[in-house]
């Protein structure tokens, strides 16, 4: 039977539009109409994507010590959030967590760190680190995410390898300042521009789950289109005790795959990549919302654990994805890698999103549903999750 989504992906894949309306219908969608919606938007990204999803890794860089109070965000000013507190890592620290990521299959490093914008030395050790990456590993993609940017800093960026520039919207311009009072709307928007002009590619996204309204995360989605963003990251709100969002839990697994699916319908060749909160709010239905999405973080994220970066590995095979730039021969290697590297570990562990890379330096965790905070890899002795 022909659904209304079929016929518009019909109208998608013959050069139309989604409309602001097509977009509030898919997140109106009745859950018993879920698989629909996945299946109808899936055609666009089989169009674009085929079966490869895009993994990319985080290193944050320096965390914590945030001047701005983004309402959201465990390194703000002001958050309580017992979040790993570190200045700038060093170059080969810097080298270590990227190289764990890329042995671990990601094929992008984003490097993160925390702060209003960066200054001309912090310009300068970003530079330092992207050329000794790109020396490193063949082919590497380098996003940088330093926040707000000043003007020539982009373009010193692009010149030193920089590919891409993360920078997100967040939310919809009419509830940004709910969110955050330090900076403006328009300030996230001239970053972007800022790295656009400067000829890297426009990384930039949105938290689901700050209370907005149905009308702004359409907005906020038709926004970033508008942006022209090449990769769009979708997270999902964290609620982190010692935030002001602490306890705030507005979102289920198939909201979640809706927000996802209307990206897909609203930017329907862009990359849509699932990012922090994906293993908390989307729990079993993940792999059903990679059939609308094609990329995702690989283990933990900047202050919180994610699921074992093997677990993750397998649920791209095991629903017959593979690795963007890597064949089905090479990913399971990779995998068969990643066992032998778990089964070489001390039995035990804590039995949450830590799976077998847990040791007493983990520090325990949280109550259920509760971020699990990040104790490992960046800014820390034990080995990465990747």
């Amino acid at each position: 039977m022909t659904t209304a989504f079929d016929l518009l992906a019909d109208r998608i894949l013959s050069g139309g539009a989604a409309t602001t309306d097509d977009a509030l219908a898919v997140l109106r969608t009745a859950d018993a109409e879920l698989m629909s919606v996945v299946a109808a938007a899936g055609r666009l990204r089989r169009e674009h994507f085929g079966n490869t999803v895009k993994v990319n890794y985080l290193v944050n860089l320096k965390s914590g010590l945030c001047p701005e109070n983004c309402n959201y965000c465990s390194q703000a000013l002001g958050s309580q959030a017992p979040v790993l507190k570190y200045s700038w890592l060093s170059k080969d620290e810097t080298l270590a967590q990227a190289g764990a990521g890329l042995r671990g299959g990601a094929t992008r490093v984003c490097m993160v760190s925390s702060g209003r914008g960066p200054s001309e030395r912090d310009i300068d050790k970003v530079v330092e680190m992207t050329s000794a990456l790109k020396d490193a590993h063949e082919g590497v993609e380098v996003c940088a995410c330093l926040g707000l940017l000043k003007g020539g800093q982009a373009e010193r960026l692009k010149a030193a390898g920089v590919d891409a520039y993360n920078h997100n919207i967040n939310t919809a311009e009419s509830n940004h300042d709910n969110i955050v009072q330090t900076h403006t709307y328009e300030d996230r928007v001239d970053t972007i521009g800022k790295a656009k002009d400067a000829g890297l590619s426009p990384c930039s996204g949105l938290i689901a789950g700050l209370g907005e309204t149905d009308e702004q995360l359409v907005e906020a989605l038709f926004a970033l289109r508008e942006l022209d963003a090449d990769s769009i990251p979708v997270n999902f709100l964290m609620p982190f005790d010692g935030t002001p969002y602490e306890n705030t839990w507005e979102l289920s697994p198939t909201r979640c795959v809706k927000i996802l699916a209307m990206a897909r319908f609203v930017c329907p060749d862009k990359e849509i990549r699932i990012a922090g909160g994906r293993e908390m709010h989307l729990r079993t239905l993940q792999a059903t919302a990679l059939h609308v999405a094609n990329s995702i973080f690989l283990g933990d994220y900047l202050t919180s654990e994610g699921q074992d970066a093997l677990a993750d590995l397998e649920m791209l095979r095991d629903n017959g994805f593979v690795i963007l730039g890597m064949d089905q021969g090479a990913f399971d290697e990779l995998i068969e890698e990643h066992r032998a590297k778990v089964a070489g570990r001390a039995v035990g562990g804590c039995g949450s999103a830590c799976g077998s890379s847990c040791s007493d330096a983990c520090g325990g965790h949280d109550e259920p549903d509760s971020p699990v905070i990040r104790r490992r890899g960046a800014g820390t002795d034990v080995a990465a999750n990747a």
